[in-house]
């Protein structure tokens, strides 16, 4: 696929997201409207959709049908919009800015905030549980319970615990690995088998593409870290050097800017490496990993 072919896919997968959430979200008018405005304000016209992308790619190799993909794709993403929400707001990392706009707790307020994640939360588990989505029922189940672990204590939640926790601290570059795995890596991860999980492949296939997941989840966040640390505010569209500012432990602060740039390149080589057995049918994959890493630099 041409880098023109892979853009035109990319953008119409992202609308096709952006357009199934604007259906899935309760309008603006359906009470309680406030908790229903800012949940519309918090998913929709912003983002990469990386995680959609992500799900489509794999869905895609697996053949798996548009329907159960859409589902698939807007549950990882309502999961990561609400995971945003309640990580901007004061008692997590206090943040005012986030895809260019205000925060949900700067536009509304900390209570409405706190809502709109527990609401886009609970709507992500509906679109992927619904019945007759998938024709065989027990890998829908296999999906669910998925995007629980993905997103709960033994996952994202769970690895923003270790974050907090580790704000001001010296770690290791094994602690560091754990953490990202955990808070970033896991619904990333979690996009790939979904996507797969949409579709047929058989055990091995699944397992080559879990590990391309694992290293794609922890490359997204060496190049968020570089990012952080390179990028000023208006590319990144939330506020630039907040990391630094708030004493957290990077990949920049430990490793240094070129130490991380070569993870990065090792972690991209190792990625592709896993989809090596998968010939042309995982080409939107690679050219989602070098999306991931030639965003930035």
């Amino acid at each position: 696929m041409t880098d023109s072919q892979f853009s035109t896919w990319m953008r119409e997968r992202q609308s096709a997201t952006e357009a199934a959430l604007d259906r899935i979200l309760p309008g603006s008018h359906i009470a309680p409207q406030r908790l229903h405005d800012a949940m519309r304000y918090a998913t929709l016209g912003g983002g990469k959709r990386v995680r959609p992308l992500l799900v489509f790619a794999a869905g895609e190799l697996a053949s798996a049908g548009p329907r159960a993909l859409e589902h698939a794709a807007c549950a990882v993403e309502l999961i990561h919009a609400y995971s945003l929400v309640h990580d901007d707001m004061p008692c997590m990392d206090d943040d005012v800015l986030r895809r260019g706009k205000p925060t949900v707790h700067v536009e509304y307020d900390d209570a409405t905030a706190l809502l709109v994640g527990d609401a886009l939360q609970t709507l992500a588990f509906q679109v992927i549980a619904e019945p007759g989505l998938m024709a065989d029922s027990a890998r829908q189940l296999e999906a669910v319970t998925l995007l629980a672990r993905a997103s709960g204590s033994r996952g994202m939640a769970g690895g923003q615990a270790i974050d907090l926790a580790s704000v001001g601290q010296t770690i290791s570059r094994e602690a560091l690995e754990v953490m990202h795995l955990h808070k970033t890596g896991a619904l990333i991860r979690a996009s790939v088998q979904l996507g797969a999980l949409c579709g047929d492949v058989p055990p091995d296939a699944l397992q080559a593409l879990d590990r391309f997941g694992k290293a794609i989840g922890l490359l997204f966040q060496v190049v968020d870290d570089i990012l952080d640390a390179e990028a000023d505010t208006t590319t990144l569209g939330k506020t630039a050097g907040k990391d630094a500012a708030n004493n957290k432990p990077t990949y920049v602060t430990l490793l240094g800017a070129p130490e991380a740039k070569r993870l990065a390149a090792e972690l991209r080589a190792e990625a592709r490496s896993h989809l090596a057995a998968f010939g042309d049918r995982a080409g939107r994959l690679t050219q989602l990993t070098d999306y991931i890493v030639d965003r930035s630099f």
